[in-house]
Formats: structure tokens, C-alpha cells, sequence
């Protein structure tokens, strides 16, 4: 990842994420942030060097970065590193989507996902054993957003939290960004728990909203029909910082499936230091040793965060939605992104324990519709694109 078109999108997609919860990605104003301007110049150089016309402003840009995706040529992004239909602003939501979180993150910095690690990793050091560790990671995956009456335990059969977590991990969250609200009301999606928004900004005309084609959750692909909490009094509402809600909230339901498939099997799990969701595992006849757990939507970039840190230089297990890990497209991508494909087994939760064993293959399953066949590196007569 190193060409100058990569550095030069993944620049923009660490201002977009900067900005995206500050304003709405229309409203900024001269003069912009420094960063956002280096940016800005850097695309309008590019776009007159090669014969385009260039953005007028930041709000220009920013509406490219809503419709056209990430195959356009004025991004120049290998069709193999990110699916081509991808965009860096969402259409609906108007706010970074996950792919330009995840671009923002692949750089050698670590970028947001480096600044979660960061962040637990002081967390951990401020409460001093594994277990006040334990709980207060618990309470930040299980609540991205923090209501007034949750923390007091306004409303009936409630319980109040623990003061002596909240005081643990209080700092880590922030005042509700306006770019998240409709009229001062907030929308919470009932799968991923974490802000949502109607088209347009609308305020729903009834007690709940709806997931579906017309919504938008910082999840992105949470199933259609789901109802939506609405929160209409945001005073005090706070919200975790947004590369915890991401790399941390996001995927905890994950985790917790798989954790719960380890102990059921009485395969020991200890948590590895300075990562998000990796775990040491013990036990007896695994052919796999560590195990990493991940809801990412671009493969690629995925596989290169495990070339970068060296984590598949020993047979590892990543484990993702299983959606994804049946997905051939998905699988592709992934495996012809690594380093050494035959080192990492890449798996949903279904039959996790039996392959983490080595007992099971997924030659039996279908995948999708190009019925892509194995583990390890084996190939799909589709790519990425």
C-alpha cells in the first residue's frame, strides 16, 4: 500500500473521519482544518495533473466521495485492495462509511483501529487487574450509547451502573455530534445498537423507525425490519468515541458467540495484550493456536492489517460474520490479499470449534453462487471486483 493514489485517497479518508462527527459533511466553512486543506490540495493537483476538473471546495468534494465509488479514476484505487462499488461517504447516513474507516486505518500508523488498541490498552493499565479490565471492556462494547436515565436508572426495572466503572471509563466518551441528530432527536439501530439515521435527515412520524433501504446505522449492514429505538430527549446522551464503537462495539456480539462455542468445547482463551479481539488459545489437538475475531467489510484491507503486523507468520484463525466467510467474492479477496494464505484459516462461527481442530472443511457448504471450494488459498474463478 504504498502508491501515491493510496496514500493520497487514504489521506481524504482520515480527514472524513476526523470531520464526519463534527459537522455535517456539507457545512464546512473557510478556513478548513489543516488537514482537510492539504487534502483538498492534493486531490486538485491529482485531478489537473491527469486532465480533470477539480473539486471547487471541501463540500464538493466531500458529495464525490458520496456518489462516485472508489473505482472512479479520480480515486484510483486497485479494484483488488477495495470492492469497486464501495464509496468513502455513505448516501444515505451522508457520513464516512466503513470502508473509509478501514482505508484509514491500513496505513503503517494504524489510524483509527491503532487508536482503539491505544485506548484499551491505557484503560487496562488504569484498572489494574485482568478482571476490572474484563468488565470495563464489557460495558463500553455493550454501550456505545449512554442515556441519562440508563446511568441513573430512570425507568422501571431498571439497575444503575456501577460507579466504579463508569469513573473507569467515563473519558472515553463524548457529547452527541449534531451530525448524528434529526431536530435534536437520535435514532439507535436495533441490531448494532449504535446511531442511525433516516434519509434526508427525516424525523420518523412514529414512536420507532424501521431498518431498511431508506436508513442508515453506523453497522451498515444490519438486516431490514429490525424496529429503531428513538431517543427524542438527547440531553446528556453521550456517545463512545467512534473508533471503540467500530473496532470494539461492533463486533462484540461476534466475540461473544465465539467465546461462548470455547468454553462450551472447554478450549482455554486468554486474551492477547495490545489487541482488539485476539485470544491465546489452550487446549488440546487445535490445530490453530490464536485466534482473531473481525466484522470488516473490505477482505483486503483486513488481510493487509495481518501482513502488517505479522500475525499470520504462525497459523492463525480469523473468524468473521459468517455471511462473509461463506461469501466467495469475500474469500477471495481476502486470501489473495495475504502473505502466506496457507498459514491463516478464515472461518465464520458455525463449525468453528471442529475447524479450529481440523475436523471440518468447508468443501460442503455453499459458499455462494460461484460455489468456491476449501480453505487455506484456494481460489474462486470470481475476484474482488
Amino acid at each position: 500500500m504504498t502508491s501515491e493514489g493510496i496514500i493520497r485517497v487514504r489521506e481524504l479518508a482520515n480527514v472524513l473521519v476526523e470531520l464526519g462527527e463534527e459537522a455535517g459533511l456539507r457545512s464546512f466553512l473557510l478556513p478548513y482544518p489543516s488537514a482537510a486543506q492539504r487534502a483538498l490540495d492534493r486531490m486538485v493537483l491529482h485531478c489537473l495533473g491527469h486532465g480533470q476538473v477539480p473539486p471547487k471546495g471541501l463540500p464538493e468534494l466531500f458529495e464525490w466521495c458520496r456518489h462516485r465509488s472508489v473505482s472512479d479514476r479520480t480515486f484510483e484505487i486497485p479494484p483488488a485492495l477495495i470492492f469497486p462499488e464501495a464509496t468513502l461517504v455513505h448516501p444515505v447516513g451522508l457520513l464516512p462509511t466503513r470502508t473509509c474507516l478501514e482505508l484509514a486505518s491500513a496505513g503503517t500508523d494504524g489510524g483509527p483501529e491503532e487508536a482503539a488498541r491505544d485506548l484499551l490498552t491505557e484503560l487496562a493499565g488504569r484498572c489494574g487487574s485482568e478482571e476490572r479490565f474484563h468488565r470495563s471492556r464489557q460495558f463500553l462494547a455493550l454501550n456505545p450509547v449512554v442515556c441519562q436515565g440508563d446511568r441513573f436508572a430512570r425507568g422501571p426495572g431498571k439497575r444503575s451502573w456501577s460507579k466504579e466503572i463508569w469513573s473507569r471509563v467515563k473519558d472515553l466518551y463524548r457529547p452527541l455530534p449534531k451530525a448524528l441528530t434529526a431536530e435534536g432527536t437520535l435514532l439507535r439501530c436495533g441490531t448494532c445498537r449504535l446511531p442511525a439515521l433516516l434519509s434526508g435527515r427525516r424525523v420518523p412520524d412514529r414512536r420507532t423507525a424501521v431498518s431498511g433501504p431508506e436508513t442508515w446505522c453506523e453497522g451498515e449492514t444490519c438486516p431490514s425490519g429490525i424496529p429503531m429505538d428513538l431517543i427524542r430527549t438527547t440531553d446528556g446522551v453521550q456517545l463512545l468515541v467512534k473508533p471503540l464503537r467500530n473496532f470494539l462495539s461492533l463486533p462484540f456480539r461476534l466475540e461473544q458467540a465465539v467465546l461462548a462455542d470455547l468454553d462450551r468445547a472447554a478450549i482455554g482463551h486468554q486474551a492477547l495484550p495490545g489487541e482488539l479481539s485476539a485470544y491465546q488459545l489452550q487446549g488440546i489437538g487445535l490445530s490453530f493456536r490464536r485466534l482473531h475475531i473481525h466484522d470488516r467489510v473490505q477482505p483486503a484491507l483486513l488481510a493487509d492489517r495481518f501482513g502488517r503486523f505479522g500475525d499470520a507468520t504462525s497459523p492463525v484463525a480469523v473468524v468473521v460474520p459468517e455471511e462473509l466467510a461463506r461469501s466467495a467474492r469475500y474469500r477471495a479477496a481476502f486470501f489473495q490479499a495475504l502473505p502466506d494464505p496457507d498459514q491463516v484459516l478464515l472461518t465464520g462461527p458455525v463449525d468453528l470449534v471442529a475447524r479450529l481442530r481440523g475436523e471440518h472443511a468447508l468443501s460442503e457448504c455453499a459458499l455462494d453462487e460461484t460455489g468456491m471450494r476449501g480453505e487455506g488459498g484456494a481460489q474462486s474463478d470470481t475476484g474482488p471486483a
